[in-house]
């Protein structure tokens, strides 16, 4: 099986198609050869009964009379109950075997009885070297009791059989080598498309720029696997597009902070002599040294994140009370980030009907989910605004999702922009802000670590004034 494999899929097909064909063609011939021969006996015994036919009547109708010498070639004996034999044309060596049977082994019937059989014993006999067709009649009359026998040789049917079984084999072979000529002309001109989509995609392959594979209007599977290749193919330019696109905002967004690190430590040499000067330029490299690091982690996640897709493996697990926890640790967090100065943060929860229900979801990413969430709203509120966070159970029943609301009372978010508002690296102007900063990823990981758990994360603005993030997370 596994050498079957290893063949081109044109030399599998022909060979497919030869045992196939090899098959039923032997099954033809074998049924026809079995017809043939069937045909040929039938035959000879018919004539066999017609050679005997004449004389069955004559003892019928003239049974005080001998009947009539057989014509020149018509092979009969006809026996008396005594044994002698009336007339007798046939060779001495087949005489013989006729002669050995016991005649009161059969059974004698009156002439025109109706339980007469039909038809008349029949035997192949082989005698010399000669095969013949018998047929046995026992008759009863008036004047006693007759055996009669007619004899057919089978050399001119067997002449005829052996002519037509070569003529049958000569055209087993040709069909046979008919069939695999036309598989594999016909294999080649069905994988001549294939060999077409093989050569277009290598020239993909070397040069980028070409466009999609051709796909062939008939409508068949080869254009339906030209058009899943081509949106493979598109799907793996928009993959790679999106990873030279992350790659480059990511240098961009690494460079920054590398640079006021690199400026800061050359002031801090500067600033030897100057114990509060040196203070001041530590304290705001470690300020970018955070961003780096957070930056870094961000990243890392969202990597993993990636390699997650599609793993199966044991699912996290929290309960509800564990995720209300988590909310409130988050606020805590972010009401004494220095951020949030001159922000008002809320939070409501709801009772849920079950705090010990399970959700697929860890704690620690609810709280990376809740401290994103948080930190985006208060970047967008006017200093004096209020960030309002609600947890609460979506629906009276049981198993509704929870359900996680952040809002701000901020300029809300870009028409154009809430649509990519989860894309890595996005971000709204830089105007709209309180503060500026950002990487443009926490948004992106709030999505990824909330599609993890199975459920959704969505944003839009509010109807009058700010924007509103809401996450769903389904129970398990």
């Amino acid at each position: 099986m596994r050498r079957l494999r290893s063949l081109p899929i044109q030399l599998r097909i022909t060979l497919g198609s030869l045992l196939v064909s090899g098959l039923v063609l032997v099954g033809v011939a074998g049924l026809l050869a079995f017809q043939i021969r069937s045909t040929t006996a039938a035959s000879e015994q018919t004539l066999a009964e017609s050679d005997l036919a004449p004389f069955i009547s004559d003892l019928q109708n003239n049974p005080d009379e001998t009947p009539d010498k057989p014509a020149a070639g018509i092979l009969v004996a006809i026996r008396e109950q005594s044994g002698a034999f009336l007339r007798n044309t046939l060779p001495d060596e087949l005489q013989a075997h006729l002669a050995d049977r016991d005649l009161h082994d059969h059974a004698f019937v009156e002439a025109g009885d109706p339980d007469r059989d039909s038809q008349a014993p029949t035997r192949r006999v082989t005698s010399a070297g000669t095969t013949y067709v018998v047929v046995e009649e026992h008759i009863t009359t008036r004047e006693g009791q007759f055996t009669l026998w007619a004899a057919r040789s089978t050399a001119s049917g067997d002449l005829t059989i052996m002519a037509l079984d070569r003529s049958l084999v000569v055209g087993l072979v040709v069909a046979f080598l008919a069939f695999g000529g036309a598989s594999w002309l016909l294999s080649s001109l069905s994988l001549r498309p294939v060999r077409r989509l093989a050569d277009s995609a290598l020239q993909i392959s070397r040069d980028d720029s070409r466009d999609a594979l051709p796909v062939s209007r008939a409508g068949d599977e080869l254009s339906v696997l030209a058009e899943t290749l081509n949106a493979f193919i598109a799907r793996l330019r928009s993959s790679a597009d999106h990873e030279r696109q992350i790659v480059s905002d990511a240098s961009h967004e690494l460079r920054t902070p590398i640079a006021a690190l690199t400026a800061r430590l050359e002031l801090a040499h500067r600033s030897f002599g100057d114990a509060d000067a040196l203070e001041r330029e530590i304290v705001a490299a470690e300020a970018s040294v955070a961003r780096l690091s957070d930056l870094a982690t961000t990243l890392l996640e969202l990597s993993r994140l990636d390699q997650r897709v599609g793993e199966s493996g044991e699912r996290p697990r929290s309960t509800a009370g564990e995720l209300t926890r988590e909310l409130l640790d988050a606020v805590d967090r972010t009401r004494i980030s220095p951020t949030a100065s001159g922000i008002g943060i809320d939070f409501v929860v709801d009772d849920i009907a079950d705090p010990e229900s399970a959700y697929p979801i860890s704690a620690a990413s609810f709280g990376r989910i809740c401290d994103n969430l948080l930190v985006n709203a208060v970047t967008f509120s006017p200093s004096g605004g209020t960030v309002r966070a609600t947890f609460e159970q979506e629906g009276a029943e049981e198993d509704d999702p929870l359900l996680l609301t952040v809002t701000d009372e901020g300029p809300g978010l870009p028409a154009d922009f809430i649509a990519h508002a989860f894309d890595r690296f996005s971000r709204a102007d830089d105007s709209r802000r309180r503060v500026r900063g950002g990487s443009g990823l926490g948004l992106a990981l709030v999505r990824g670590l909330a599609e993890q758990a199975g459920g959704t994360a969505e944003i839009d603005n509010r109807d009058t004034t700010g924007a509103v993030a809401t996450v769903r997370i389904p129970k398990m």
